[in-house]
């Protein structure tokens, strides 16, 4: 990786006039903040549908994208939907993000759309390259809903076991269904990939984040029991989760089906592959979750209430490593190694070859040393103020301990007046890391109100949204000037230009025949 720098900024948290950030003129405009600011990434969460306490970590697939995040806008301009068929109740916060209401009238929104679509060859062909999925996943969604949204495991037995005969009864009793559940796939992956293809053009590449673990309520478990650890009735013997530790009594109980390796391991792979193969069609660099897992993954005996008891297993190690380089060489890869880390956890990074986190807010703990705090860093490293799992760093200094804050202004050479945030900021981007990533939260100096997620608990999560307008042109300025001191702006000392594309800020009239799909791709590679 070359020397530069990136915003994390979910998709959801764009502002729009639809209830929940779209890949739509928002995303496009922030591609053109990007640009102003001389940002080279773009970093986001996992786009999947979203599931369980509507965490995108918990999502009906491993390869679907969200429906919520498909512009209305665009639709309206492609004349699949008229706006009074969009003036549904999205929620009217500017704030937060309501679910709820998505949820209740998102998809008949949508059906509109996919009814209009009709039989275009785009979409024939996108149903064909992504065929290895998205039939699955479409038969899954709609069983679901033909089941009251119910997970598969509750439903009828003959459709749980995947009975052939019962699975083509309901293929062809709910066709209509399973086409419209395609036709929101594609509408989605059609919007990405404009919206990828001119963030390219123009300097900026996205940053994706891949869930190392499926969601037990998805069609990668229901149709594919056999890569996990399961029973002859398919359900899970076994669950991730970590351990307890100083942050937790009980450890955390994620729930998530475990991979059974072994079977993996046989066919080289390959549905591993073909994951990772999807990603690099959708992103440009991909920070896979829960690295650790691939050293030794934490078991927990299905029906636990608490994760208090478990077991480390060993996972695939560097032979899962050297496939995944060898298969998808075009993919770069952080590699999410935070939490409980041994040597063999950091034996198998130094071997990948991939850059690990550093998070500022883990480095001033006032009782020990910390591999966290700047001096420790190595340049082939990505390091973060905080993630989305962390508090803003506003919301940090007035809520951490007295010594750790003590010792964080010790380190860093702020007074209690000093503007912490920025301290985080500079020390960030001054860093020796080759990567500096600041949360848009950070940006804009927000407290508590901008977390993104708090792990271990359910409800008020991924939910903050960015106000229309932010950021003003004062913090573009300024966050430009950072960005070229430290050495992180295309063209300046310490990094090389970023190859060919234009970093001037594009404007609307560029982005709008972008949007309109004018010289884009409008499907993924086939996976």
């Amino acid at each position: 990786m070359i020397r530069a720098s990136g915003i994390l900024m979910p998709v959801f948290s764009l502002p729009s006039p639809y209830g929940i950030g779209t890949v739509g003129q928002a995303a496009f405009d922030f591609v053109d903040f990007l640009c102003e600011c001389g940002q080279t990434y773009w970093q986001i969460l996992p786009i999947g549908p979203t599931g369980y306490g509507d965490s995108p970590y918990q999502s009906f697939s491993a390869f679907a994208g969200n429906p919520y995040l498909i512009d209305l806008d665009l639709l309206i301009e492609q004349e699949l939907l008229t706006r009074d068929e969009a003036a549904a109740d999205f929620g009217d916060n500017p704030d937060a993000v309501d679910y709820g209401k998505l949820y209740k009238n998102r998809f008949d929104v949508l059906r509109h759309a996919a009814r209009r679509l009709g039989d275009a060859p785009e979409f024939a062909a996108f149903c064909r390259a992504q065929d290895a999925w998205l039939d699955e996943y479409a038969l899954y969604m709609a069983i679901k809903a033909d089941c009251s949204m119910n997970a598969w495991y509750a439903w009828p037995e003959a459709l749980r076991r995947r009975e052939p005969d019962v699975l083509a009864a309901a293929r062809a009793r709910l066709s209509d269904d399973v086409r419209f559940w395609k036709a929101v796939q594609y509408l989605f992956f059609s919007q990405w990939q404009r919206l990828k293809t001119y963030a390219n053009a123009h300097g900026v590449l996205i940053v994706g984040d891949l869930p190392i673990y499926v969601s037990p309520d998805s069609s990668d478990l229901w149709a594919h029991g056999e890569l996990f650890q399961t029973d002859s009735e398919g359900m899970p013997t076994a669950v991730a989760g970590v351990p307890p530790d100083a942050f937790s009594a009980d450890g955390q109980l994620w729930g998530n089906p475990l991979y059974d390796w072994k079977r993996h391991a046989a066919d080289g792979y390959a549905w591993w592959i073909r994951r990772l193969r999807a990603a690099a069609g959708v992103y440009d660099a991909v920070r896979i979750d829960h690295f650790r897992g691939f050293a030794g993954y934490y078991a927990i005996p299905a029906g636990s209430e608490t994760a208090a008891v478990g077991d480390w297993k060993p996972g695939p190690g560097l032979a899962f490593i050297e496939t995944i380089r060898r298969e998808v060489p075009g993919l770069s890869i952080i590699a999410e190694d935070l939490g409980y880390l041994t040597p063999e956890v950091r034996r198998l990074l130094a071997d990948s070859g991939f850059p690990g986190m550093k998070v500022l807010q883990f480095a001033f703990d006032s009782r020990e040393e910390s591999d966290y705090l700047p001096h420790n860093y190595t340049r082939n490293s990505v390091v973060y103020t905080g993630t989305h799992d962390n508090t803003t760093t506003r919301a940090w200094i007035e809520s951490a301990p007295p010594d750790d804050v003590a010792f964080a202004r010790e380190y860093l050479g702020v007074g209690e007046d000093a503007d912490f945030t920025l301290a985080m900021v500079r020390a960030a981007l001054s860093s020796v890391c080759d990567t500096a990533i600041i949360p848009m939260a950070d940006w804009l100096r927000l407290g508590a109100q901008g977390r993104i997620n708090t792990p271990s608990t359910l409800g008020g999560n991924w939910m903050w949204r960015m106000r229309a307008g932010e950021p003003g042109a004062g913090l573009r300025a300024a966050i430009r000037r950072l960005t070229k001191i430290y050495g992180r702006l295309p063209g300046t000392a310490g990094r090389p230009d970023a190859p060919a594309p234009s970093r001037a800020r594009p404007g609307r009239a560029a982005a709008s025949a972008w949007r309109a799909g004018r010289g884009c791709p409008v499907v993924p590679p086939r996976v």
